[in-house]
């Protein structure tokens, strides 16, 4: 890719030429105005001398990826991530829009926090920032928190999660349902039965076995879906399952929707493509919550996704400080780093396979879970008057997973070491170009950043609604 580095406002506009449409013919797109404002030829016309044009022959235009499945860690645990951070690595990832998850410290479970979130996202500029609020209060799993005050906030808390802990508890979970139900919101579930899991270190099986590590049974995770499916219909309110993990879950979920219960589930990039055998290795970099299944359960999550019983993919993005990581398996935290090859892993788990094309890609990684998350800007055709918000993918570039490259603050990735297809080379928020060349440009200006007709605030007091409480826990 290459475009002209005159420094323009992006009122001059964009011309990208000879971009593939969702993998489709070449076409030209114009950019302006925070929309795409023209097609084809009429691009070329109208976009004028001031434009700035952006060469692409050979890559593909997708929607943004959004995702809803994202460790930020700020506030509280600024060592591993922060909003700026974690931003700035979903931007280099070709997401436009995140959502934060509540596992912060203290709790995103009060509209100060979910609050304060969302305006460090807006000052930071790099993506959409949209909080994800607690289920329970503290994460503790004995009463509901502000779950109306988060959604009529100025952040518009419309997901709702414990993720890292499950709301195992039936009572509970059926009136968080029921509460949500009446702003249409969702509550998403980290299926995980406690009493299944004590002690659990990876998946219980064969492998298992040989390391005599404690084993994570797969019933432990499909036993609270089903639980789950049969309380989502019982209400009549969306459930959202994070991080889906086992072949029997996806028979669980494709027996709910058969029953036309409103469920939908997400699979992270690493449950597509990394195995328990990984775990022989005892590297602590492949220790994550639910662990890494059996090959079974890998093809069986590739076809769910492929044939939409699991409908999104989710990153799970987590990072963790080197010390929580670069220490004996038993000791370790759980989880993974994913904004930054996200793309490339579903690329060569689904697309290369031939599971989904690039419109197949969009669906799972854009259009859907902007659906479920209640973005109205986000997920959009690539069409004359819809918003900018749009990636350009260079799918015949290969790469070599460096972890200290990367924007992220963790260095904990799975995929180290590895060969991956794919490259993001621009990304444009709103009509912004916060990627250009595969690089950082600059993110969007802050004036313009604003949902939901806010155009001032960002800069404010960014620790108001800060409350007290006890740090949730960390292994996810």
């Amino acid at each position: 890719m290459s475009h002209d580095t005159t420094p323009r406002s992006d009122d001059a506009g964009y011309l990208i030429r000879g971009a593939s449409l969702l993998g489709g013919a070449p076409t030209d797109l114009l950019v302006r105005g925070g929309v795409i404002a023209a097609l084809g030829p009429e691009a070329g016309r109208d976009a004028g001398t001031e434009a700035v044009t952006i060469e692409a022959d050979g890559l593909v235009a997708l929607p943004g990826m959004v995702d809803l499945h994202t460790h930020l860690r700020e506030p509280g645990r600024e060592d591993a991530e922060t909003v700026e951070t974690g931003s700035r690595a979903a931007a280099l990832g070709g997401f436009t829009a995140i959502h934060a998850m509540a596992n912060s410290s203290p709790v995103a479970d009060t509209a100060g926090v979910v609050e304060q979130v969302y305006r460090l996202g807006l000052a930071s500029g790099w993506v959409e920032v949209r909080p994800v609020g607690a289920v329970t209060v503290g994460l503790g799993g004995e009463r509901l928190a502000e779950l109306g005050a988060m959604a009529e906030s100025r952040a518009g808390v419309r997901v709702f999660s414990d993720d890292g802990i499950c709301v195992h508890d039936p009572v509970l979970m059926r009136r968080a349902l029921e509460y949500v139900k009446a702003f249409d919101g969702v509550i998403a579930q980290h299926a995980q039965e406690p009493r299944l899991t004590e002690g659990a270190q990876m998946n219980e099986g064969d492998v298992s076995a040989v390391l005599g590590l404690t084993g994570w049974p797969a019933v432990a995770e499909e036993s609270i879906i089903a639980r789950d499916v049969l309380l989502a219909q019982h209400v009549g309110s969306r459930l959202h399952v994070c991080h889906v993990s086992t072949a029997g879950s996806v028979e669980i979920i494709r027996w709910a929707k058969a029953r036309g219960i409103d469920v939908t589930a997400e699979v992270t990039p690493h449950h597509l493509l990394l195995t328990d055998e990984l775990v022989r290795s005892y590297d602590p970099v492949y220790k994550v919550n639910p662990p890494l299944r059996t090959s079974d359960d890998v093809h069986a999550l590739r076809a769910a996704l492929a044939d939409g019983t699991i409908d999104v993919v989710g990153t799970d993005h987590a990072p963790h400080p080197s010390e929580h990581k670069e220490c004996e398996w038993a000791q370790a935290a759980m989880g993974m780093t994913g904004l930054e090859t996200a793309l490339s892993v579903v690329q060569h788990a689904m697309v290369e396979t031939g599971l989904l094309d690039w419109d197949g890609f969009a669906r799972v990684t854009s259009v859907t879970p902007a659906r479920i998350g209640s973005l109205a800007h986000q997920g959009r055709p690539l069409a004359v008057g819809e918003p900018a918000n749009l990636i350009l993918v260079d799918p015949a570039a290969r790469w070599t997973v460096d972890p200290s490259t990367m924007a992220t603050k963790g260095r904990n990735s799975p995929f180290r070491g590895l060969e991956l297809p794919g490259r993001v080379r621009a990304t444009f928020f709103g009509g912004h170009p916060t990627v250009l060349d595969g690089s950082l440009a600059t993110p969007r200006p802050t004036a313009h950043s604003a949902t939901h007709g806010e155009q001032t605030g960002a800069q404010g007091d960014l620790q108001g609604g800060l409350q007290g409480g006890e740090a949730p826990a960390w292994n996810i």
